[in-house]
């Protein structure tokens, strides 16, 4: 069964392709120059995908063609390289130009998963029984598509980390004149509206004590893009212990999400040579 239907694999893997450095199949240093070839760049991002999606150990998605090491050791290159971030803000950038981001109105939310290995950025999770676990404040445009993220302990609460994940509008670009944040009643509070107010930004923040229904705004758009994320074992329950790598595959699904909405939104209105047929 494959990770991800094959017109998006083969877009995702065609862009990363184009910012990976070039590299020899043999390495030119060695006296004989006859040594093991490298493994080739495409299985080990196909395998990062199977990482990502079905959340198993490197040595349990190892096989003949690709080891754990390899897989280890290329990943940290790749981030070193800042190739999944630049990834993810190409597809981001094309999606604004294609499409069009909803920045009008955008929501935060932040929600806790498991994180069993702890590392750099887990914490007791108030929720799990004290286990380990790990909160991630995300932000979305009004259509749901992720614009940025922060990572921290799950014992954090959501409103102190709503100032760095809205500092992830500065690498947007131009902003509306008037944009509205949906926020849930967990940052009802008068340091969220100085904060927003501070900014230059509309709240509409649901309020203590009032069902959910009532208010429910819109803000199911970015519940909808913790499911999407949650889709994905690797983060659902994570195992990384830095920081940097659990961004790196952050960066990898949102990226997925970002392209798969804009195949979809762009295939009624758009026509390329590649395009499926459904």
């Amino acid at each position: 069964m494959p990770v991800l239907p094959s017109w998006l694999t083969e877009s995702l893997w065609g862009q990363f392709a184009a910012l990976l450095p070039e590299r020899p199949v043999y390495h030119p240093d060695h006296p004989l120059g006859c040594h093991r070839p490298r493994i080739s760049d495409r299985i080990v991002f196909d395998k990062l995908l199977q990482l990502l999606r079905f959340g198993c150990s490197y040595e349990a998605i190892a096989d003949t063609t690709c080891s754990a090491t390899t897989i280890r050791s290329r990943r940290d290159e790749w981030i070193r390289l800042g190739v999944f971030a630049r990834l993810r803000r190409i597809a981001l950038e094309s999606y604004d130009r294609i499409v069009g981001l909803v920045l009008d109105r955008i929501a935060v939310d932040g929600a806790i998963t498991k994180a069993p290995g702890g590392g750099e950025v887990a914490g007791r999770s108030p929720v799990d029984r004290g286990k380990q676990g790990l909160k991630r404040s995300c932000m979305t445009d009004g259509y749901g598509i992720p614009l940025g993220r922060v990572l921290a302990g799950a014992n954090r609460h959501d409103s102190p980390l709503l100032a760095p994940t809205l500092d992830r509008l500065d690498h947007l670009g131009p902003l509306p004149d008037s944009m509205t944040v949906h926020l849930d009643a967990g940052y009802d509070s008068d340091t969220t509206r100085d904060l927003l107010s501070a900014r230059g930004l509309h709240g509409r923040i649901a309020h203590r004590g009032k069902k959910a229904p009532i208010q429910a705004s819109q803000r199911w758009h970015v519940e909808r893009t913790h499911a999407w994320q949650n889709a994905f074992y690797r983060i659902a329950r994570c195992y990384e212990r830095h920081a940097t790598v659990i961004d790196a595959f952050f960066d990898l699904a949102d990226t997925i999400f970002t392209v798969r909405s804009l195949m979809r939104r762009a295939w009624t209105t758009h026509g390329w040579d590649e395009r499926p047929n459904r």
